[in-house]
């Protein structure tokens, strides 16, 4: 018996040996070896050899002269990588994509549609009734209720409303008295809505804008400019989305180094060209650029 023991406790030393020290000390040893970017996280570093971030994560870019990602469900945060998992049947899905495309939808002629978005809202009528934002409150109570919970400010607001008006908010608490308050908001304020600039009413009512103005011809907008990957960490955008975006970053450069427009807009559509990838050697899928990269060199090529 004894001798059975003493070669199973031999196997499994010689195993854990194996296992936990050889292989991995191997593998470390050939990725530092032949692969250091890649083994230490493909980590970008800038002249004073400070990490900028990683090629393999996304970051924010909310600057006019820098591309943009994808849109991110768990806000850039690598330590919580997540999809949005909202199905394809729950509206605040289209609400969230609506809000992305009121940003940047134009129509044929290149003109932006959010000031028509924002002018239509001032008149107050949806389907040929007013008081547009008790309709909005009443058809997606959801969207309501989490403009309350979005903002402390939002909420004190609200807050502050119920105890002025008892009457109107019976048992209701919390999330729950932001369809009495929009109602009551909407009849006593024609074409405004609360705490929102021009900018925050454009996104929130573009999709009621779109129901009311199914003939206004919209160019198409890249899939992944407005929607968010299964990660909400993909560092790369389709070569389509980096064009969509080249106008606006190419004028925001040229202003910057005061130089024309065109030149700019050529140059740095050279600069995507060149730096546009596709998986398998070409073999599958579509063409597809690094944001972090990209920009990168554009900061070293149109820096001050």
């Amino acid at each position: 018996m004894a001798h059975y023991f003493s070669k199973s406790l031999f196997l499994l030393v010689i195993l854990v040996v194996i296992v936990c020290g050889i292989y991995p000390a191997t593998l470390w040893v050939v990725g530092q070896t032949l692969f250091p970017f890649q083994a230490n996280g493909s980590i970008i570093l800038d002249a004073n050899r400070n990490p900028i971030g990683s090629k393999l994560i996304a970051q924010p870019f909310t600057k006019d002269e820098y591309f943009q990602p994808r849109p991110s469900a768990a806000s850039y945060n690598a330590a919580a990588s997540t999809s949005s998992a909202l199905a394809a049947s729950n509206y605040a899905l289209r609400d969230r994509v609506a809000r992305s495309i009121a940003t940047v939808a134009t129509d044929t002629n290149g003109k932006a549609v959010g000031p028509d978005v924002e002018k239509w809202f001032r008149q107050d009528k949806f389907q040929g009734k007013p008081y547009i934002v008790e309709q909005w409150a009443t058809l997606h109570t959801s969207l309501a209720q989490a403009w309350v919970s979005a903002d402390p400010k939002n909420a004190a607001l609200v807050d502050d409303w119920a105890k002025k008006h008892p009457d109107l908010v019976k048992n209701a608490k919390g999330a729950d008295l932001a369809v009495p308050f929009f109602r009551d908001f909407s009849h006593n304020n024609l074409g405004k809505f609360p705490l929102a600039s021009g900018s925050d009413i454009q996104a929130i009512f573009f999709d009621m804008w779109r129901q009311e103005h199914p003939d206004v011809k919209l160019q198409n907008v890249p899939g992944d400019l407005v929607t968010t990957s299964a990660s909400g960490l993909d560092p790369h955008i389709t070569l389509q989305n980096a064009m969509f975006q080249l106008d606006r970053v190419a004028n925001a450069r040229a202003k910057q180094i005061n130089r024309k427009p065109e030149d700019v807009h050529n140059e740095i559509r050279q600069i995507l060209l060149q730096h546009a990838e596709m998986p398998l050697a070409g073999l599958a899928g579509e063409q597809f650029v690094n944001v972090l990269e990209i920009n990168l060199i554009l900061q070293q090529k149109y820096s001050a």
